[in-house]
């Protein structure tokens, strides 16, 4: 059963009729750019199929309840009284809730279900998709149409202000954005975008490595404070407005961990910006090349890479099918990406996934009981939509 018909006949089981809306987002694997959105960098990412879905009705109250059943919980507020709690799922939906209606939006008070299958914590922005579902189910029922760009600024103000996380606007972006058949390059100061296809006979898979993290903990922010003190030194608003001349001028007045931290953000602006003109060039190997470069770069300048990722992104940048492979996403743990010869996608993933299980995965023991490794072959999806059955 699709999730789209999973979410309608959870709905109908619970409100014994069927929904009036049924919206969706996608996650999103970034092929490239990783920690430049929040320092208005460039970003080249893509929508996956994997997705969240809501089947909605609005009702005659003013209150919203939302049944999340992949966590097996049921929330509700009042769209007149409400305010920040503890972290749960519910507060993506409150956090949209809260900056819409200071934007002077009229709300309508709906009740649904929601359910996906973008896996929380691996870097394929399971939030994003939450909150670009979320925004689209209030336009459904309240009667009033935002932009894709305003929509995802309303994503990353729940994320920096309502949940205290200073992430960038990259993931939003793509999911609110996202083109069939399209990676898009986002300038995420400007925030104007443009369409980058895929090189011929590639495909892109997704590696996960069955390890998660939790951005909240403070790691992604503590890089984000250490771009911002770099920027101090160097005397730029962000670190898109530097350059290596300008750094390697101030190399011997900089802290040597904050060197590194900017030298990784510097270069990962020119390495997208090069990658969005190989695939337009349709070409593979550079695109590859330059995915293998930004992981080393995360590794070993960003240090936001980890066990589990490098060894998968080592694996699969040994087979002969791999153009490159980098981690992915905020980093820590979680997912890592790799362009391949799409006529040999689902054996290098075989491959991959046994090598990794063998060499690595199954003798640490400090593995969750449920983690699970996986691989997916993508192609790129269409961004958030709004259904009507």
């Amino acid at each position: 059963m699709s999730l789209k018909h999973y979410v309608i006949a959870q709905f109908i089981e619970r409100f014994h009729t069927p929904p009036t809306f049924v919206v969706r987002a996608p996650g999103r694997v970034n092929l490239i750019g990783e920690h430049t959105d929040y320092n208005d960098g460039f970003v080249l990412p893509m929508a996956i199929e994997h997705a969240v879905w809501i089947a909605l009705r609005p009702n005659a109250t003013r209150t919203l309840n939302l049944a999340f059943v992949d966590f097996a919980q049921h929330s509700s507020f009042n769209l007149d009284q409400f305010e920040r709690g503890a972290f749960a799922p519910i507060e993506y939906v409150k956090g949209m809730a809260q900056k819409l209606l200071d934007d002077g939006y009229e709300l309508v008070g709906w009740e649904g279900v929601m359910s996906g299958n973008v896996p929380a914590g691996a870097g394929l922005s399971s939030s994003a998709a939450v909150e670009m579902a979320v925004g689209q189910a209030f336009q459904a029922v309240s009667g009033f149409r935002i932009s894709p760009h305003q929509l995802a600024q309303h994503g990353q103000w729940v994320e920096n202000e309502w949940l205290k996380l200073k992430s960038g606007i990259m993931d939003q972006m793509i999911s609110a954005s996202g083109v069939e058949g399209h990676a898009l390059l986002i300038d995420c100061r400007s925030l104007a975008t443009q369409l980058a296809p895929l090189p011929t006979h590639s495909a892109v898979v997704i590696m996960d490595t069955g390890t998660r993290r939790n951005l909240v903990d403070g790691k992604y922010n503590e890089r984000f404070n250490e771009c911002a003190q770099a920027c101090r030194a160097l005397g730029v608003n962000k670190l898109r407005d530097a350059d290596l001349s300008l750094l390697e001028n101030h190399a011997g007045q900089l802290d040597p961990l904050i060197y590194r931290r900017a030298r990784h953000v510097i270069s990962e602006n020119a390495r997208t910006l090069q990658a969005c003109e190989t695939m337009r060039r349709d070409d593979a190997t550079q695109l590859g090349q330059l995915m293998n470069a930004s992981h080393a770069s995360l590794r070993d300048d960003f240090e936001v890479s980890g066990e589990a990722l490098n060894e998968i992104v080592e694996i699969a940048q040994a087979q002969a099918e791999c153009f490159g492979a980098r981690m992915t996403g905020g980093g820590f743990a979680g997912c890592a990406v790799a362009l391949v010869n799409r006529e040999h996608a689902n054996a290098f993933a075989e491959r991959v996934l046994h090598t990794y299980r063998e060499a690595y995965f199954n003798d640490r023991p400090s593995m969750p009981n449920d983690a699970t490794p996986q691989l997916y072959v993508c192609t790129p999806s269409q961004g958030a939509q709004i259904l009507t059955d």
